[in-house]
């Protein structure tokens, strides 16, 4: 079974170039999410503490079986540790026998990144060159690289109540895009064609004042991912085309759990397919309610078994025990 620990992740990164990698993951997930009638999936498995959350989110078809076991602890950069960590177990359906383990902090800022970018794609002005950007943490930078992937990004405006965090943004991409400090959310947002909320805070907030949307914005709220976790007010959901990953999970956790199912016009994949329309006119206003869903996780840990192979990235691990006579486990023990 193949290994891809933290430094395998950036080697392969690193072979591959991250924007090219990120373009990669958005293709993966478009692939996937074109078969969802073969897939099975199911809302994610997840404990809730007052501090954060534990999810397990599992998705296959009849080649492939994913897991990711991920976190969710807004309080944690405050100790000097992350938001999310991740990692995931992708198995052969055949035989039930794991493929590999690897780490998914990285992959699921990539796969975040990567899902968004295939909505904004869909749902935004296909001319849309300016980004408004409320949260600067650690998904910002992929956010804005995927999102390059699929509409003629130039400009980004980004706001966050951390000035490190802004400084840490800019840092980053001021070599790759014109970048522009918002002085607070409504200066960010100003002559913005797609607007990205990217916040970390478990309670329900309302970022986007209902007065300052306008004809032909985007927004990718990403921030909401469980119950009580929102980032925008009913009001602003209800003046939007909304689009969801997978209804039973959003209505959970997603901005419509404020809302309800009746507030959805789509789930992504219908968009993709044609089976729903996408943007109708330059004058609506879309929403794609993120809240992540296993089929991305699928989708990328697929990608990285087959670069890993590819680059002969990672280490052979023996986690399963290989027998001359499969029904003779005790061997393993029994005494010479």
């Amino acid at each position: 079974m193949k290994l891809i620990t933290v430094t395998d992740m950036q080697t392969l990164i690193r072979r591959v170039g991250l924007e090219p990698f990120l373009a990669l993951a958005v293709d993966a997930i478009e692939d996937y999410l074109r078969r969802w009638p073969e897939l099975q999936l199911s809302p994610r498995h997840a404990f809730h503490y007052p501090f954060g959350v534990t999810e397990l989110m599992p998705c296959a078809d009849d080649r492939l079986y994913g897991v990711k076991y991920v976190n969710g602890h807004p309080g944690n950069p405050a100790r000097g540790k992350l938001s999310v960590t991740a990692i995931g177990l992708l198995a052969d359906v055949p035989s039930g026998y794991p493929l590999m383990i690897s780490e998914m902090t990285l992959l699921t800022a990539v796969r975040t990144a990567a899902v968004a970018a295939l909505a904004a794609g869909l749902l935004a002005r296909l001319e849309s060159q300016r980004v408004a950007l409320i949260g600067c943490g650690a998904q910002a930078e992929f956010q804005v690289l995927a999102l390059a992937s699929r509409l003629p990004v130039t400009e980004v405006n980004y706001f966050d109540i951390d000035g490190t965090a802004m400084d840490k943004f800019a840092g980053h991409l001021g070599h790759r895009f014109r970048l522009r400090r918002g002085q607070d959310i409504a200066d960010t947002l100003r002559d913005a064609d797609v607007w990205i909320t990217l916040t970390a805070a478990k309670q329900h907030q309302s970022l986007i004042d209902e007065a300052l949307l306008r004809p032909g914005v985007h927004i990718n709220a990403m921030g909401g991912d469980c119950p009580g976790k929102t980032e925008l007010s009913p009001e602003v959901i209800r003046r939007c085309k909304t689009v969801v990953e997978y209804r039973p999970q959003s209505e959970q956790e997603g901005e419509i759990q404020q809302t309800g199912a009746a507030s959805v016009h789509a789930e992504l994949w219908e968009v993709l397919t044609d089976q729903r329309p996408g943007r109708d006119n330059d004058d609506e206003i879309t929403l794609f309610d993120a809240v992540g869903i296993a089929v991305e996780d699928l989708a990328v840990l697929d990608l990285v078994a087959r670069l890993a192979e590819r680059y002969d990235i990672g280490s052979e691990v023996t986690l399963v025990p290989d027998l001359a006579d499969p029904k003779d486990l005790f061997s393993l023990v029994a005494g010479n």
